[in-house]
């Protein structure tokens, strides 16, 4: 599996709205301006002047605020006296100066740009939502700007794949994980006459090695991360339910080292399960130098 495939298998992070994508920290848009990969992420300043621009995306209108910055040469040199530039010569020399820019902005959100006009005051969207943001690359600040969000903007920059997976945020997210020893066979009279007290012998544990169910949803062992989904067997488990962070999900799909899991050590506590279901608890314990169960409570249904 790959990471994005994890990331969208976690309930909390596929149900995630588009604002709330676009408000995580760990927001960020692959992008390239011209050829060159960028990233798009959000700006940490509100830019105290922009000079907008009345565009339209698609058939939605927006209002696009371009921020001054030395990448920008030729927009950058005139900015103090834009005011004093024509109309369409101001727009002539963005088109020129940030054609890469609105290429860029086109191909992330997939739909036509056009500038439309200078924006006045009265032409900005008073109440939509203002995203900034900054594109960088290797040599820094390649563009910054701002624009008004509508649901079809955020639909587009609002989606899992717009996240930085290695961002903390995502990979400090912690789901719930157990250690399967072995998964058995055993029939429903094997388990009504189950006691406390009584001791079952499971042959298959240590034939196959130990493995993390985590989120209820993958299975984690040395050879990676797989979809997991129950097949109905009865499951020997650590007792103790423990958590795992997606950053180590995330290592064990893309092929990064994962420890072999041990087996129990003697009367180390586990617990029996079938169908989510803990049916038992107990511990670890050789009979004759063969791995058992030892029951010391029984939950019947």
């Amino acid at each position: 599996m790959k990471p994005i495939d994890i990331l969208s298998a976690i309930r909390q992070w596929a149900k995630a709205s588009p604002d709330e994508i676009l408000d995580s920290p760990a927001w960020a848009v692959p992008c390239r301006l011209g050829e060159e990969p960028c990233t798009m992420r959000a700006g940490e300043l509100r830019p105290a002047e922009t000079l907008d621009l009345a565009i339209r995306i698609g058939e939605e209108d927006h209002v696009l605020g371009i921020v001054d910055i030395p990448a920008f040469a030729e927009l950058h040199a005139v900015w103090p006296s834009r005011a004093d530039l024509p109309e369409p010569v101001l727009i002539a020399l963005v088109e020129k100066d940030c054609g890469a820019f609105l290429q860029l902005l086109e191909n992330a959100l997939r739909g036509r740009l056009r500038i439309m006009s200078i924006a006045s005051g009265a032409s900005a969207s008073a109440d939509r939502r203002m995203l900034h943001a900054c594109v960088t690359g290797e040599a820094g600040t390649v563009a910054e700007f701002t624009l008004d969000i509508t649901p079809a903007v955020a639909a587009e920059l609002g989606r899992l794949r717009c996240l930085d997976l290695s961002h903390e945020v995502v990979r400090g997210f912690k789901v719930s994980a157990e250690t399967e020893y072995a998964a058995v066979l055993a029939s429903e009279g094997d388990l009504a006459a189950l006691e406390p007290g009584d001791t079952l012998l499971l042959p298959e544990l240590g034939t196959v090695s130990p493995r993390i169910i985590a989120a209820g949803t993958f299975s984690v062992s040395e050879s990676g991360v797989a979809q997991w989904k129950d097949d109905g067997l009865l499951r020997v488990c650590s007792a103790e339910s423990a958590e795992i962070d997606l950053g180590t999900l995330f290592d064990a799909a893309e092929g990064s080292s994962t420890a072999q899991l041990a087996l129990p050590s003697e009367n180390a506590p586990l617990k029996l399960v079938r169908g989510g279901k803990t049916v038992a608890t107990g511990r670890f314990v050789t009979l004759a130098d063969r791995p058992a169960f030892a029951a010391d409570d029984v939950r019947r249904a």
